[in-house]
């Protein structure tokens, strides 16, 4: 492909600014079609956005022969069958995350990208985000020496006001997979694969204390990574705004990493030596690095460090957490 021609399915909110802009500003890309059901708001987006092509049905899209590759940006309740649906149709497939609304789900996208021969890829875009590859290359070249364990809060106030009579679609289980657990905490599962590797197994609650929603609101959890690495995570969706917390901590032989994974804060290092601060404040467009190396994959130029394989990995670490909550709210 010289130039990779995108087509949007889902423009909504998270296409505006971290990912819809960034088709037309990485090398060898450019947007050129959007879909939405509502196709007022389909025709807004493309006008806004100076998208030459608009639809309001997914196929249409998905077979314009000007369309040589296909974002899903759509809740996960769509994801498997649009991209599958995209993958018959031989074009690459860069989906948001997670990738899908299960694990069964995620298999399923990958079988189809094996049948017929098209790329897959998912929006776990902290793989490229220089913040987090500081974070990385820290680790890598032994600042903190061997790794002992990592500590994982998310500690987000109520999403919406309890009068409201209806709930976003993230705390949907029919729509999101989970709670938020599934939307939030699958970035920092997803770095911790890109970290240390896949996860051996599993130690979790998770539970429904403030009765807002069916979706989980508050987990616990423990990671046995393959490694050897013990990660520890602990989530609540219903604290007081004053409470809120976002940390990941990664303690060594020989010092630690702290860092946020919302919120851009600067990395901190620390060992005996003394405190050092790293900072990567957050870019316009956070999937603009990702969408690049997806582009240079699709043209032969390099490789996406977020593949089909480990986001599937992240969707299973999130079905083993909270399956013993929807089988038991299922009864």
């Amino acid at each position: 492909m010289n130039t990779i021609n995108w087509g949007i399915l889902g423009c909504g909110n998270v296409t505006e600014v971290k990912s819809g802009p960034a088709f037309n500003l990485v090398n060898n890309s450019q947007l050129v079609a959007v879909m939405r059901r509502h196709a007022a708001k389909a025709e807004d987006y493309a006008r806004r956005h100076r998208v030459s092509k608009w639809y309001s049905n997914a196929d249409d899209l998905i077979n314009d022969p000007d369309v040589n590759a296909i974002y899903v940006a759509t809740p996960p309740n769509a994801h498997a069958e649009l991209t599958i649906k995209a993958l018959q149709a031989t074009k690459p497939v860069y989906v948001e995350k997670p990738m899908a609304l299960n694990h069964a789900q995620a298999l399923e996208m990958i079988q189809a990208a094996e049948k017929y021969k098209t790329p897959l890829f998912v929006a776990y875009y902290r793989r490229a985000l220089p913040g987090f590859l500081k974070v990385k290359s820290l680790i890598e070249s032994g600042a903190i020496g061997s790794i002992r364990m990592v500590t994982m809060q998310l500690y987000k106030a109520l999403s919406f006001n309890k009068a409201d009579t209806k709930r976003p679609w993230r705390v949907q289980p029919e729509i999101a997979g989970g709670g938020h657990f599934f939307d939030l905490a699958s970035h920092q599962l997803d770095f911790m694969d890109f970290l240390f590797g896949p996860v051996k197994e599993i130690k979790a609650f998770a539970l429904n204390q403030a009765k807002q929603y069916s979706a989980e609101d508050i987990i616990s959890a423990s990671f046995l990574m393959e490694n050897g690495v013990l990660v520890s995570g602990s989530w609540c969706f219903t604290i007081p705004d004053f409470l809120e917390k976002d940390s990941i901590e990664i303690i060594g032989e020989k010092g630690a990493i702290s860092f946020s994974c919302f919120g851009f804060e600067p990395v901190q290092l620390k060992t005996k030596s003394g405190i050092q601060f790293f900072e990567y404040p957050k870019p316009r467009h956070v999937q603009q690095d990702l969408i690049q190396l997806v582009v240079d994959e699709l043209q032969g130029k390099g490789k996406s460090p977020s593949t089909a394989y480990s986001s599937a990995r992240t969707n299973w670490v999130m079905d083993e957490v909270v399956n013993k909550y929807y089988k038991k709210f299922k009864k």
